[in-house]
């Protein structure tokens, strides 16, 4: 059977479902089935898989309203059961595996793959259903990314203006001397370790400072507090970074601009404009800011939504909602050997990041927003597919998930492609 690698043995798919874990059951629920963002416990597997779908009952939030002006954009569908058994050999691996079989393996939770904007495949596993908001975690930044590239695309952000022009109390940080397109594309150079393997990785501290339920004793009270002490460590613009606290500076650095936070734009530019079948919500600081870089929690369609919106060039059912040149600044690509100098560029070779999107740089052009634990959208121009899909996988990398995830989605373009 094919298996991840693994150090300890982890209950599977099946094994692992909120109803048979019983995490949060009972009225009130009691013992070790109660888990709690005070301790972190939420954020442990197998509790992750019950609290990807409840983040809201864990952590302040904000909503993203769909609003009422525009009614529900619903998709034609075309299902292919034939997906399922489409075959692909995973990275790595000496025996080939089917669609459906990588979906356990990743720990889906929900996945949905469009065709020309038909719904060719649809399917929740597990205790998740149609109606309930997921942590994308950091897609989200590729939504930061993109309200920045509209900003661009407009004349209100010059990305080669620093980023201390836009957010004064930057100056003295290792933000301060960065431009803004160094902030998009994380070339920043500063002291910051996205490690989730080391328990001494900056990303810990930084997210305690924008975790509202827990005591702030050494006066970092928020994501703002933290990011003004994060210190320089080298020379910005030559190497490929991957790093949260980019998104969240960059955050800041679109509401200076527009007097709004992340959250409000993004409804009023795009949940509020395209049919949005519900809210979305944000994860917030105790200050109330949106976390811009993995605190977006939306259902499946509407990610889908937006999704083919991006792979149709900003256009959603006749209406533009992003600007001309939008998408197109990100399938521009980013620096690519500042990408092959970093770590992700080790496995993922001849990729590049721009505006907080992924680029594969392949023969179909594709582009992906990626998330921990296994979020992902994956836009193949060339064969005119979007795929959505959510997890809740033991392992937070994806740097060991893609051996399952990047040859499947590749194998079903494919196969659309011949269809």
């Amino acid at each position: 059977m094919f298996t991840f690698a693994q150090k300890k043995k982890y209950p599977d798919a099946a094994e692992s479902r909120p109803s048979i874990t019983g995490y949060m059951s009972g009225f009130p629920p009691k013992g070790d089935k109660v888990i709690s963002a005070r301790d972190g416990s939420f954020f442990e597997f197998p509790a992750l898989r019950y609290s990807v779908a409840h983040m809201r009952e864990f952590m302040p939030t904000i909503n993203v309203p769909r609003g009422n002006m525009v009614p529900v954009a619903h998709f034609e569908y075309d299902l292919d059961d034939r997906i399922d058994s489409i075959t692909f050999l995973p990275t790595g691996k000496e025996r080939r595996i089917t669609w459906r079989e990588s979906l356990d393996l990743n720990y889906t939770d929900g996945i949905i793959v469009l065709h020309k904007g038909k719904i060719v495949y649809e399917k929740y596993f597990g205790d998740f259903t149609a109606e309930m908001p997921h942590a994308v975690m950091s897609v989200t930044k590729s939504f930061t990314g993109l309200l920045a590239a509209m900003l661009y695309a407009e004349g209100r952000l010059d990305p080669t203006r620093l980023v201390s022009d836009y957010v004064p109390e930057l100056s003295s940080s290792g933000f301060g001397d960065a431009t803004v397109r160094e902030l998009m594309d994380m070339t920043t150079a500063i002291k910051y370790s996205e490690d989730y393997t080391d328990p001494a990785a900056e990303v810990w501290a930084f997210s305690a400072a924008g975790n509202p339920m827990i005591a702030h004793d050494d006066g970092v009270n928020g994501f703002y507090d933290y990011l003004v002490g994060v210190k320089k460590d080298g020379e910005h613009g030559n190497v490929f970074g991957y790093r949260t606290v980019n998104a969240d500076a960059l955050g800041w650095v679109v509401s200076k601009i527009t007097g709004k936070s992340v959250a409000q734009l993004l409804s009023e530019l795009i949940w509020h404009r395209m049919g949005m079948e519900q809210d979305a919500y944000y994860q917030v600081d105790a200050m109330g800011i949106p976390f811009a870089g993995g605190g977006l929690n939306a259902t499946l369609r509407d990610l889908a939504r937006f999704a083919e919106m991006v792979r149709m060039g900003g256009e959603w059912r006749g209406v533009r909602i992003v600007p001309v040149g939008t998408v197109e600044d990100i399938l521009h690509g980013g620096n690519r050997q500042a990408f092959a100098a970093s770590e992700q560029g080790k496995s993922l070779k001849g990729w590049s990041y721009r505006d907080m999107w992924w680029i594969t740089n392949n023969s179909h052009r594709a582009y992906m927003a990626r998330g921990v634990h296994g979020q992902a959208i994956y836009i193949d121009p060339v064969a005119e597919m979007t795929i959505v899909r959510l997890a809740s996988t033991y392992l937070s990398s994806n740097m060991l998930i893609d051996p399952l995830s990047l040859p499947a989605y590749a194998a079903v373009a494919d196969y659309l492609l011949g269809r």
